[in-house]
Formats: C-alpha cells, sequence, structure tokens
C-alpha cells in the first residue's frame, strides 16, 4: 500500500470496531450514512471489547457444566442413581454436540445480538420468516429466563448450606430463606451487569479459572479423602436398585437425561454477545465448540469422582428443592470418626458460589441482550423505552431490570411447590430447545437456500441438513420425554408442568402476535439484509462475497473488496439517556 495513503472515515471505524482493516468483513455488513452497520442491520452500540479468551470465559463460566451436574444432581438422583447420572450425561452430549454444531454455523454466518431469533427470520424466508423469528425470539427469551431463575436457586440453596456447614445443630431449613438469598444475588448481579459492565470480561475470565482450577481441585479432594469410597457396582451397575420413579427402568434413564441436558444445555448463550466481539464469526464457533467440549470432560470426570464418594445415597433424596450436592461434599470430607469436616466442606462450596456467582452475572447479561434484540425490531411491549442503551456504560439498562423483575418474580415458585425446581431446569431445556429447532426444521424445509455462504464462516457443508435433522429429532423425542411426570404415579403436587408451561409460553406469544406483531412488528432488519425472493421487492445488492439480498431502498457500496450497502437518510431519535435509537 502507497505510504502516502490516508485510511477513510469508514476505515478508521472499522479498525475500532473490528481491528485490522483486513478484518473488518468480520462485522461490517453495510454502511449507513458513513457509519458502520453490523449483521443484525444496527450501527454497534456496545463495545466491542471480548477477545475469543473473554468470550470462552464467559462460554465456560455460563455452562459452568461440572458445577450444573452436581448442583442439578436432585433432577437425576432417583433415575437411577450414579449409574444414571454419568450416563445420562454421555446421552445428552451426544445430541448437544449435533445442537451445538448447527448453532455454530448459524452463528458464524450472521452474528448478531439475536441470535436464534434472527436465524429463524432468515431461515423461514421472506414468506414466514417474520413470524418464525417473532416466535422464536419470545421462546428463547422464555427459555433463558428459567434458566436464570434455576441458577439463582442453585447459587442461594448454596449459600444456605456454606451457612448451615457451621450451624447444623440449630439450623431449620426455610424454602422463605431460599427466596430473600436469591433475590440478593439477582440483583446483586443486575447492578454488576449495569454500573461494572467494562469489568466483566477480566470477571469472566476469572470465573473461567475458578471453573477450570477450582473442577481440578475439587475433582482431587473428593476422589482423595473419603476414608471409604462406594463399590464399583454403585457406581456402575446399580441403576435397577436405585431407580425409585416409579417408571420402567429405559424410560426412567430417559427421564433422568434432563441432568445432563441442564449441564450442557447453553450453546447459544455466547451467541448473543456477537455484537460485543470484534471477531464473531471465527470466535463464536470456537467458543461453542469449547463449551461443549471442555464442560462434558470436566462434567464427566467429576461425576465419576462425585459418585465413588457417595456413602449414604438416602440421605441425599430429600426433595428435587433442596441442594444434596453439599451432603455429599460432606459425606466425601468427614473425619475418621464420621464427623463433618466443617473447613473442607466449606471450602469446596466456596468454589462453587464464587463460580455461581460470576454465572449469574454472565446469565443476567446475556438474558438482558436477548431481550434488548427483541425491544429493537419492536417486538416487546414498550419496545422504545426497552431498546435504549446507556453508551457511556455500555448497557441495555432497561432491558436488564425489566429481566431482573421477571427473574425475581419466577424465584417465588418453589415457595408453593415442592417440584419447582424440576419445572424451572426441564422448562429452560424444552423452551430454548424449541427455539433451536425452529431455524434448524426452517433451514431442511427450504434446502438451506436463505443461510448465507459468508467468506470466513464456519460451515457444515453436505453434513449440514443430516446434523440439522438429527437436531430436530432429538429435541422432539427429548423434550416429549421431559414433560412426562417425574416420578409415577403422580399427584397433583408432584405433577410436571413443563408441557403446561411450553403451552403457555406459545399461547402468551401468539397472543401478542395477533395484538401487536402481526400489523406492528415489522420483523428484524436482517430480512433486508439477508432474505431475497418471494415477495421482497428491491434491488439486489452483494452483502458480503457470495451473497445476494434485496435491501428496501438501499444502493450498493463497495468497502474494502466487501459489497455492502447504504441506506437513505432517516431522522434519528434520542432515548431518554442520550443514547441513539435507531
Amino acid at each position: 500500500m502507497d505510504s502516502s495513503h490516508q485510511p477513510s472515515v469508514d476505515e478508521k471505524r472499522s479498525v475500532r470496531a473490528g481491528g485490522r482493516p483486513e478484518d473488518r468483513d468480520e462485522i461490517v455488513a453495510a454502511i449507513e450514512n458513513g457509519v458502520v452497520v453490523n449483521a443484525s442491520g444496527y450501527r454497534d452500540q456496545l463495545k466491542r471489547q471480548y477477545g475469543l479468551v473473554g468470550l470462552a470465559g464467559i462460554a465456560i463460566t455460563i455452562d459452568n457444566a461440572w458445577i450444573a451436574l452436581g448442583s442439578s444432581i436432585s433432577v437425576s438422583i432417583l433415575n437411577g442413581g450414579p449409574p444414571g447420572l454419568i450416563f445420562g450425561l454421555i446421552v445428552a452430549v451426544f445430541y448437544y454436540s449435533f445442537i451445538g454444531a448447527g448453532l455454530a454455523e448459524l452463528a458464524s454466518a450472521v452474528p448478531t445480538a439475536g441470535g436464534v431469533y434472527h436465524w429463524a427470520t432468515i431461515a423461514g424466508g421472506p414468506k414466514y420468516g417474520r413470524i418464525l423469528g417473532f416466535f422464536t425470539g419470545w421462546i428463547n427469551f422464555y427459555g433463558w429466563m428459567f434458566d436464570l431463575a434455576a441458577l439463582m436457586q442453585i447459587t442461594a440453596n448454596i449459600c444456605i448450606s456454606m451457612y448451615s456447614v457451621y450451624h447444623q445443630t440449630n439450623y431449620t431449613y426455610e424454602p422463605w430463606q431460599v427466596y430473600v438469598t436469591y433475590l440478593l444475588v439477582l440483583w446483586l448481579s443486575t447492578a454488576a451487569v449495569i454500573f461494572a459492565n467494562r469489568l466483566i470480561p477480566y470477571t469472566q475470565k476469572i470465573g473461567m479459572f475458578f471453573v477450570i482450577v477450582g473442577g481440578v481441585i475439587t475433582i482431587i479432594v473428593i476422589s482423595a479423602m473419603p476414608k471409604r469410597h462406594a463399590s464399583d457396582h454403585f457406581v456402575w451397575k446399580s441403576f435397577n436398585e436405585n431407580n425409585l420413579t416409579g417408571w420402567p427402568g429405559g424410560l426412567a434413564f430417559l427421564l433422568g437425561v434432563l441432568n445432563g441436558a441442564f449441564t450442557v444445555g447453553t450453546p447459544d448463550a455466547i451467541t448473543h454477545m456477537a455484537e460485543e466481539l470484534p471477531y464473531p464469526k471465527k470466535d463464536l464457533p470456537k467458543a461453542i465448540g469449547l463449551q461443549i467440549g471442555l464442560g462434558f470432560l470436566y462434567a464427566f470426570c467429576f461425576a465419576i469422582a462425585l459418585c465413588y464418594a457417595i456413602t449414604d445415597l438416602d440421605a441425599l433424596q430429600g426433595g428435587f428443592n433442596t441442594y444434596p450436592l453439599a451432603n455429599i461434599y460432606a459425606q466425601a470430607t468427614a473425619h475418621a470418626d464420621g464427623t463433618t469436616n466443617h473447613g473442607a466442606t466449606f471450602g469446596l462450596l466456596f468454589i462453587i458460589l464464587f463460580s455461581s456467582l460470576l454465572c449469574c452475572v454472565g446469565t443476567v447479561l446475556a438474558n438482558s441482550r436477548i431481550y434488548w434484540a427483541l425491544a429493537r425490531d419492536n417486538a416487546v411491549p414498550l419496545s422504545p423505552l426497552f431498546s435504549r442503551v446507556n453508551e457511556r456504560l455500555s448497557c441495555p439498562v432497561p432491558a436488564t431490570l425489566f429481566v431482573a423483575t421477571i427473574a425475581s418474580a419466577l424465584g417465588a415458585i418453589p415457595l408453593g411447590s415442592s417440584t419447582a425446581f424440576l419445572n424451572l431446569t426441564g422448562s429452560f431445556i424444552i423452551l430454548t430447545t424449541t427455539s433451536y429447532a425452529i431455524p434448524f426444521a426452517a433451514n431442511i424445509l427450504t434446502r438451506r437456500q436463505y443461510l448465507p455462504s459468508v467468506p470466513g464462516s464456519f460451515r457444515l457443508g453436505k453434513f449440514g441438513t443430516p446434523i440439522n435433522v438429527l437436531s430436530v429429532l432429538f429435541i422432539v423425542l427429548f423434550n416429549t420425554l421431559f414433560c412426562f411426570p417425574f416420578v409415577y404415579p403422580t399427584t397433583t403436587e408432584s405433577m410436571n408442568y413443563n408441557s403446561v408451561i411450553l403451552v403457555g409460553v406459545v399461547a402468551l406469544t401468539a397472543v401478542w402476535w395477533m395484538v401487536h406483531a402481526r400489523r406492528k412488528y415489522p420483523g428484524p432488519r436482517v430480512m433486508a439484509l439477508y432474505i431475497h425472493g418471494g415477495d421482497s421487492t428491491g434491488e439486489k445488492v452483494q452483502v458480503s462475497e457470495g451473497v445476494e439480498v434485496p435491501v428496501h431502498g438501499f444502493k450498493q457500496e463497495r468497502y474494502g473488496g466487501v459489497g455492502v450497502s447504504k441506506e437513505k437518510p432517516q431522522e434519528k431519535k434520542k432515548g431518554g439517556d442520550g443514547g441513539i435509537l435507531p
């Protein structure tokens, strides 16, 4: 290049937003009035502050796999004991690997904060994309809200368990104590997301350290400290004698896969951070693969060590809303005379608590981005309010506060239901995987013709359709199973309400579609950038090499060798906090 060349304003913006000039195609989808427009069709409002290490930190911390497995062990402890736990994890990772591969391809092709919401819109094409995306976005949001509630429930139970370690003789467990702790953790996490957003990349790296190093320490301690270990038969072959669900063995095992699914069931979490990454097309697939692979490795090793440390299985079956992991730690670290080793138990719980607190922050962050992405496209009530971004804090403050408010209400459910935790975890898995299945199924039915072929992105190639088909089949199978009653015969109190929650979410979304979206929801801007054919009008322009799309009122402009588009000027409004509303 000629040394006298002076970078243009657009090149400078691209370098600031996306790094080197040659890498600007990572974030540039178009140029709107001289401003870089990202893959979602909006200008960047959030700082692209997460590198691959920071992103991996969020991925591993939100997944928190080995901690999630131990903390949700009450979900599957009745479904065959240790064998059900270990082999259920293997089955869950097997089918989530197909889901993760499909999501990685979509995230690399269209890296937006909307995630599956935008991908379903694109995959549905010009005729069905708008309604498919709308339902997918809402279903995904509700699913992540249930995950946030389950996570806060786990963290609150950890705090209560740590207190009870030193107060066993005079402490009585009460559900309201968990709820008060739940609210404290939730709103502290929310405050961190709003006021310390610039520090979150560093906290998530710390969280990754605790998950990885803390996992190694925990596995070593619970393997080495027990004075006696469980037998090989108990760990690997005691399924039938520990199947206390009332269901036949095979069915009971499949129902217990829910624990494994909850362990690794967060592959789309980091995709909602796409607009805060300088290299999303390259980094998102890597982070998803790392999340599932490393999560399984740690969870599998932890599960084996944990099961060998159990000496009294009956003591762990105190109810679905309890925290049996604390009891396992107490059994594993007990003194030779059987008395509790308070320091060791407390220390192991502290590792989990610190990791879980950082996981809470990451999950509030992800949820707020999901709702904000919906609000930008006028898909939620009071969209002008919830689409606002405080650019000084680099945070969609109203959307974050809304997420915390809804989570506060969900946290009260365990006060009136003995199976609430099962319903929270089950609904998270069912709703999120349903939101994954919609873009996968749409891709299959449209023969993947709307999936952008973007240079440098992760592609499944000829394996794309088979992987999408297997993902949808697995999702349908296990979501159906996860709606079965947890025990048989069942009662009103122990009933599984996951199917009711799924139908309720779809019904609420349908009502909002009829009342508002059918006429006032234009669909996300990705429709103009990526969908071609059908009833779309306008000139086809090349957004990136090899991709032609129709854009209403756009004209083509070349940018660094990548075809981009320029939108006609339009008036911008200022939000109440000074942020620009696209």
